[in-house]
């Protein structure tokens, strides 16, 4: 069996002739044809009456603070479960990120963890739907409007996955996307910010465009444009947005052929065998919304195991990684940072659980492979049974 990979993006010949048509283009910048035409793509698909392209992901949580008024003094709850860029863009602004534990089913923020958080100083509340997974945003919601806080989706994981037949992104009143390299449309690096808000638009402009008028200026509605507000070059290039826009128009596409991999994934033999006699775990979500199949991991038995079975796989040319170690136990989290409550579930699911590959073009018999070897590890020489 040849190598596979934990992901790979699906290279089809019309991203191709995108960006090639995007180099015959005389402007390269940011802001051009194939980002308008991205951006209004994205609130489409979003719901959302504004979006923003930006250099990644990380840049539009920056940009979603700084439209937050977070800054020093203030704190901004979020889990520890996540990526250090989901706290970096706190702790940018000056302020405090709060981290609190996430729910032993979903992985996903607790709501009730989250509420026991809140001081007079909380700002925001970061939710981060974790593998496309929907957060209660109902809850949530009603935090935002009992507290008079800012509800952020971290929606990196989240393209195209819904929350009672809304479209995650549309639903806090900022949200991030990310287009990494490994997310489920990738343009290598890029992000998005949608601005759910239309009161923020305006001033998320001038964010975005390196804190000046300028779009005012492209508008007509002014001769110069100025230096108005904090801002910084969050815009990515043209030769991005083509990318970008090229596999945003497969959207569907590419989702339904990663669900169908999840799809075998979850309901292979092999998995329903393990479940059964309890050696894994699986993530779950409410009925009422729908993922996007953006990872496929398995809660093991200890951390112990999930570590000799990660090295296992790896000998056999199968990519496979545990993913997030707690931020509130990492170095920075200690030094910028402060954990609210207990975060037992955070570290008990960091400590066990293991990605396996996914990705749109990972064939059945890629799939038997694998679990065939998950399998054979966890019912002999990883369990001792």
């Amino acid at each position: 069996m040849e190598p596979i990979p934990l992901t790979k993006a699906p290279l089809d010949t019309t991203d191709k002739d995108a960006v090639l048509a995007a180099l015959d283009n005389p402007r390269m910048e940011g802001g051009g044809t194939y980002s308008i035409e991205a951006e209004k793509l994205l609130e489409k698909l979003i719901g959302s009456p504004c979006a923003m392209l930006t250099n990644s992901g990380t840049a539009a949580l920056d940009m979603a603070m700084i439209l937050a008024n977070v800054t020093s003094g203030d704190e901004v709850i979020l889990p520890s479960y996540t990526f250090s860029s989901t706290a970096t863009s706190v702790v940018l602004r000056g302020a405090t990120p709060v981290f609190v534990d996430i729910d032993q089913h979903t992985y996903n923020i607790c709501p009730d963890a989250a509420e026991a958080a809140i001081t007079d100083k909380t700002k925001a509340i970061i939710v981060v739907h974790y593998a496309g997974v929907a957060c209660d945003m109902e809850r949530f919601l009603d935090l935002g409007r009992r507290f008079n806080l800012m509800i952020v989706e971290d929606a990196a994981h989240a393209i195209g996955a819904s929350w009672h037949n809304h479209k995650l992104g549309s639903l806090g009143t900022l949200a991030a996307f990310s287009f990494h390299a490994t997310k489920n449309i990738s343009a290598g690096e890029a992000g998005a910010l949608m601005v759910n808000d239309e009161r923020l638009i305006e001033r998320a402009e001038v964010i975005l465009e390196k804190g000046t008028s300028r779009r005012q200026l492209i508008r007509g509605k002014i001769s110069k444009y100025r230096w108005v507000d904090m801002g910084s070059s969050f815009l990515p290039s043209e030769l991005t947005a083509a990318l970008l826009l090229s596999r945003l128009n497969r959207l569907d596409e590419i989702n339904q052929s990663r669900l169908a991999v999840w799809n075998y994934y979850a309901g292979h033999p092999k998995i329903q065998s393990l479940l059964k006699s309890g050696l894994i775990e699986m993530q779950t979500h409410s009925p009422e919304s729908s993922h996007n199949a953006h990872l496929f991991c398995l809660l093991l038995p200890t951390a112990d195991i999930r570590d000799r079975l990660t090295q296992k796989l790896k000998s056999m040319n199968i990519s496979a990684y545990h993913h997030y170690l707690p931020l509130h136990d990492s170095p920075a989290g200690q030094k910028f940072g402060r954990a609210s409550g207990s975060l037992r579930n955070t570290q008990n699911i960091s400590d066990r659980l293991i990605r396996l590959p996914l990705y749109s073009e990972l064939r059945n018999d890629q799939v038997d492979f694998i679990l065939e070897a998950v399998h054979d590890f966890l019912v002999g020489e990883g369990t001792g049974a």
